[in-house]
Formats: C-alpha cells, sequence, structure tokens
C-alpha cells in the first residue's frame, strides 16, 4: 500500500515540479541540502516530522516522506553518499489506512 501510494504521489509530484520549475539543470543546484543526518534533525527539531515512508528511486537514491502529527510533510531524497536534499514541503499529510484485499 505504501508503495502504491509512493508512486502516486511520484506521478502526481514529478510532473508538478518540471511544470513549476523550469529552469535550467544550473538552477536546480540551489536545493536544500546536507548530511543525511543533518536533514532527519533539522525536521525533527524544527517540525517533529518523523520518516513516514521510504521507496527505492533508483540505485543511487532513496525517496523519503517526514511527517507530523500536525500535518507538516516534507518530501527527501538522499544519495548513496549520504546527502539529503528536500524537495518539497507542505501541510495537511494524512495517512491512508490500508484497504482489505488489496496487495501491498
Amino acid at each position: 500500500m505504501v508503495r502504491n501510494m509512493l508512486y502516486g504521489l511520484l506521478a502526481v509530484i514529478l510532473p508538478t515540479l518540471v511544470i513549476a520549475h523550469p529552469h535550467s539543470a544550473a538552477s536546480q543546484t540551489m536545493l536544500s541540502c546536507a548530511g543525511r543526518s543533518e536533514v532527519v534533525n533539522f525536521l525533527d527539531k524544527n517540525f517533529a516530522e518523523k520518516l513516514t515512508a521510504v521507496g527505492l528511486v533508483n540505485e543511487n537514491a532513496v525517496l523519503e516522506v517526514y511527517a507530523a502529527e500536525s500535518g507538516t510533510w516534507t518530501l527527501v531524497v538522499t544519495d548513496v553518499h549520504g546527502t539529503s536534499c528536500i524537495l518539497l514541503s507542505g501541510n495537511s499529510w494524512e495517512t491512508m489506512p490500508t484497504l482489505p484485499g488489496l496487495a501491498t
């Protein structure tokens, strides 16, 4: 179920990123990036966000979703070198219950 939710989330987010951020590749390097432990500590300390979902993007990157009970959420990509970049953040995160009969 989480995998399907992540695929659905990516299907919405990635085209939105391309449309909303049609800048050159050079300007896209200005993401908020730091070591993974620094990013995780920042999200916990400032927003009480905890790791909620994780998925493999490819052999070089992992997608992580951090969310808080308050509803804030942050989408982070971490590479194989331990560098994490915050891609998106927002409000009103809701965890959906697993429906009976759906493969997870």
